[in-house]
């Protein structure tokens, strides 16, 4: 439940200040009647990330189909991360530059659509990965719950950031939820490894051998418990120690309002 949290929590957040930074941006530059576009692009992106993840559920639970969903999921899942690390402080002046480009040509509607359905199905998408891989891992259970609280809290969040954003740290707070994806990649890689070895698709490798090996890595492994741990106590100490150093700074690296 708590990756499921941490999950929808980053990817949420991610999605709606997307939402909220272009709805923003078209009302301060006099476009506000181009909003319709965003919402048509937010809608199609929805039912697209939707029916990806229907059609990952149906496809055939196999170990070598597994271990190349986890892994796939963890290269995304870290390609994002890294650009989110670097691009946290100037995420505003971006999409501003974006929606810009969007809007240069006489099509602006089908601009701004299409630069929604991008951005937000990219979120979608990789957000559909990542629970089809948890559910092959750890099943249904709890994941709703934990989806539903950490999409709420993102929607509290970016609400609050385009309310009181001088009070906000997104920066401090996209720091945190990296480290925890940064465990959440580990876990993802040993998973896909321990299916490949399940499914005998290394030909390199004793797959029999290293299947074995590698079930205390699990996430109910005796070891793949720990690994579960770290994804709650390492960004708590990352959160910590960020704390200690700049105990009195509520906004050290805000993200950039130039447009």
């Amino acid at each position: 439940m708590f990756a499921m949290f941490m999950v929808s929590l980053r990817e949420g957040l991610e999605a709606f200040l997307i939402v909220a930074i272009s709805l923003a941006y078209l009302r301060k530059t006099g476009r506000g009647h181009l909003a319709p576009a965003i919402y048509w692009g937010v809608a199609v992106s929805v039912v697209a990330s939707f029916a990806a993840g229907l059609l990952l559920r149906e496809t055939a639970n196999k170990p070598a189909w597994e271990g190349a969903l986890a892994l796939v999921t963890g290269i995304l899942v870290a390609t994002l991360t890294i650009h989110m690390w670097r691009a946290a402080k100037t995420i505003k002046s971006e999409i501003g530059q974006r929606i810009e480009a969007a809007t240069a040509s006489r099509g602006a509607f089908l601009g701004i659509f299409l630069f929604t359905v991008l951005m937000i199905s990219r979120e979608g998408m990789e957000t559909a990965m990542v629970i089809n891989t948890l559910m092959f891992q750890v099943g249904s259970g709890d994941m709703l719950t934990g989806a539903l609280i950490g999409t709420g809290l993102a929607a509290t969040v970016a609400w609050a950031w385009s309310r009181y954003g001088h009070k906000v740290n997104l920066s401090r707070f996209f720091q945190v939820t990296a480290v925890f994806l940064g465990v959440f990649i580990v876990q993802l890689i040993i998973y896909a490894f321990h299916e490949f070895t399940e499914g005998g698709v290394l030909p390199f490798l004793d797959n029999e051998y290293w299947h074995i090996a590698t079930e205390p890595y699990g996430p109910e492994g005796q070891y793949g418990q720990w690994i579960s741990y770290g994804l709650v106590l390492l960004p708590a100490a990352w959160l910590a120690l960020s704390w200690l150093r700049h105990p009195g700074v509520t906004h050290p690296a805000r993200i950039n309002t130039a447009n």
